[in-house]
């Protein structure tokens, strides 16, 4: 049987039109670090999300809380990484959630990763034009109009994250590490000169004194899970990396242990920063760039500009993985075909970025111009990205054990991985779900809609489209100029 004739080996990749084999480690593992936004996510989404949970309780409790969801995080990507070094995937958990629990399924899994990368990523450019504002106003740089800076922050950041993202994924890759190595940087260095400068009124002992407080726990957990979110990006790059087998469980496995060792530091830090700082600081959208600004308004500023730079390469990765989603969907015609259309020179999915981009611009923007509370906005937004990663999270892991099965590899470690992460993840769901209902806020049913929509729609495919949704979870298979020349091919 000749090499071609053999059901593992291709003439022509599904995702053909990608700049196949080409990403080292270091732009993949790029693409994890931005995905979380590790700078931004430990300045800001404690403190927006639900403020004063975090910080009002004692240190073990502080450990406890994102140790656990560090624990959770860790266990997604020990589901995905199996996975993620059988198959070259090249829309992520979508591609995954076929193969092992089927196409319908998919189609739930897919949509629910597109809202939460959606919905990051107009976070992300939220904070970009908050923390802009903040910075021209730590600068003494005043506007008639409150809205102008940051909605002018917004459309360039959407401009200029756009051109890179179509430039191709080397370079947003590379643009989105070193925006975050200088975030965490001067993120580092400010917490540290400010300690330095205020050492007569700072216990460090209160930041690990035990409460036995519980009671917050549950909550606490669902909060800390969104500082890891975006981890799993990597996962669709497998067919622009040039060992996707390697670099990109690698990348998926190490982004939640190093999230979750800074997010320990950092947050205690903020503990015992914030511990007596006046409620108007600790409670506010912006807590750290107003702390610091009680020192120097110079040191909130540099934090500022560190927090939206982090959230735009944040913005970045959350497209790129988005793109690549709906790029794969328009190959398989489960979307409009035009999406699947690539970048004749910079070989990237330039139609899915240019259609889209636009789309997750205009809703911070709108926020902004309508006169929305920050706060707000942010917190929905976190919040219902949220949902969707942890619901595709969901299926992914509960994927697991299917998968391997299926290429005749399964085994009892595999089963109870994917039932205990998967059950884990159900329990946050449920909790998160839960206190929102009980709080009055109802984001919860617009994910369940979501997900309603996207069963209706696999029923109408299954039905009325059915060799669409039999193609549902292409991925890049090896060709046979892969094996025949030896080396990659374009």
């Amino acid at each position: 049987m000749s090499a071609r004739s053999d059901r593992f080996i291709t003439r022509q990749s599904p995702v053909e039109g990608l700049r196949r084999r080409k990403l080292s480690f270091l732009p993949v593992f790029a693409q994890a670090v931005a995905g979380v936004a590790p700078a931004g996510a430990m300045s800001v989404i404690p403190a927006l999300v639900f403020p004063g949970l975090v910080f009002g309780t004692g240190g073990p409790n502080l450990v406890v809380t994102f140790g656990a969801a560090m624990a959770v995080m860790v266990l997604v990507s020990f589901c995905l990484r199996p996975m993620a070094k059988r198959m070259a995937a090249v829309s992520g958990l979508y591609s995954y959630t076929a193969k092992g629990l089927g196409q319908r399924t998919a189609i739930t899994a897919g949509w629910s990763a597109l809202f939460g990368y959606g919905l990051v990523a107009m976070a992300g450019l939220l904070v970009v034009g908050i923390y802009t504002a903040k910075l021209f106003s730590n600068l003494g740089v005043a506007a008639a109009d409150s809205t102008l800076f940051p909605v002018l922050a917004i459309a360039v950041a959407a401009a200029a994250a756009c051109y890179l993202m179509v430039r191709g994924i080397r370079i947003s890759a590379w643009f989105t590490v070193l925006m975050e190595a200088i975030s965490i940087g001067v993120l580092a260095v400010l917490m540290i000169v400010y300690f330095a400068l205020n050492e007569s009124g700072t216990d460090f002992s209160s930041a690990f004194a035990w409460s036995g407080n519980f009671d917050a726990l549950p909550l606490g957990i669902v909060v800390a899970v969104s500082a890891f979110v975006g981890f799993e990006s990597p996962t669709t790059l497998g067919g622009e990396a040039h060992k996707p087998f390697v670099s990109v469980p690698r990348a998926i496995t190490w982004t939640p242990m190093l999230m979750g060792v800074l997010c320990l530091i950092s947050v205690s830090a903020q503990d015992v920063a914030l511990k007596d700082a006046p409620l108007s600081i600790a409670g506010s959208t912006t807590p750290l760039s107003d702390l610091f600004s009680q020192t120097s308004p110079i040191f909130a500023a540099v934090l500022d500009l560190g927090i939206a730079a982090s959230f735009f390469a944040c913005a970045i990765a959350s497209m790129n993985a988005f793109a690549r989603i709906l790029f794969c969907m328009g190959r398989e015609g489960v979307a409009p075909r035009i999406f699947g259309r690539t970048h004749a020179a910079f070989r990237t999915p330039s139609t899915a970025i240019m259609v889209t981009m636009p789309i997750v611009a205009v809703v911070p923007v709108a926020m902004i111009a309508l006169g929305a509370s920050p706060e707000r906005g942010l917190a929905i937004l976190f919040t219902l990205g949220a949902y969707g990663y942890l619901g595709s999270y969901t299926l992914a892991s509960a994927s697991l054990p299917f998968f391997l099965r299926r290429i005749g590899e399964s085994t009892v470690s595999s089963w109870v991985l994917g039932a205990v992460t998967s059950l884990a993840l159900g329990a946050v769901i449920w909790t998160a779900t839960a206190i929102s209902i009980g709080a009055g806020n109802f984001q919860a049913f617009v994910y369940a809609g979501v997900l309603l929509a996207s069963v209706l729609y696999a029923t109408f495919l299954h039905f009325r489209l059915p060799d669409r949704l039999a193609s549902v979870g292409i991925y890049d298979e090896t060709r046979d100029l892969d094996l025949f020349n030896g080396r990659p091919t374009r």
